[in-house]
């Protein structure tokens, strides 16, 4: 998987090298909800993994970034969203009905590119199409902080109030990638 990278600038808190986006940025999530069958859920099947989205009835599209951590962050697009850890589209045909937009609770992080299907199409509405790559910086950065928040705070570099942190990460899938996270298995 090759593409034109745009360099993206690191967030503020310093704590990031880069983050570079594919030239394809989003992608057909097709590859992990089409049944146990595929090499995904073999490795993540939803029994053991519940908040891993999963839907019989049609693929999800998600945004993905590769990280210097050789690690792809694929961002699923939502058309209901009732949480703020989230990048919300405004003024597009579907944010004005509901709470549409790029949700990092439900995130996934993979290494094997195997899981990733470039061959189906996908669909994305223009207009948030439009709104994701007009505010991509924005996104990568919150996707950023959002999941060094988690890291700093299972590893105790920088621990949330309790409450904060079940508020933010209690259905989040970040627990379900610690080992490619980096995070140590104690």
């Amino acid at each position: 998987m090759t593409g034109r990278r745009i360099l993206v600038k690191p967030p503020r808190d310093g704590l990031a090298s880069f983050y570079y986006i594919r030239s394809v940025v989003i992608w057909n999530m097709k590859w992990i909800y089409v049944g146990y069958r595929q090499p995904f859920f073999a490795a993540y099947p939803p029994s053991n993994y519940p908040e891993i989205m999963t839907k019989d009835s049609r693929p999800y599209t998600c945004l993905m970034i590769e990280t210097h951590e050789d690690y792809l962050i694929c961002i699923p697009f939502r058309s209901s969203i009732h949480h703020d850890d989230a990048f919300l589209f405004t003024g597009t045909n579907r944010s004005r009905r509901t709470r549409s937009g790029l949700d990092y609770k439900k995130a996934i992080i993979i290494k094997d590119t195997s899981y990733i299907d470039s061959n189906t199409s996908i669909v994305v509405d223009n207009d948030e199409y439009t709104a994701m790559i007009t505010n991509i910086t924005k996104i990568v950065n919150d996707v950023h902080s959002y999941i060094s928040k988690y890291i700093n705070h299972v590893n105790g570099t920088a621990p949330l109030h309790e409450r904060e942190f079940t508020r933010r990460y209690q259905y989040s899938t970040l627990p379900y990638f610690h080992d490619i996270l980096g995070i140590s298995q104690d």
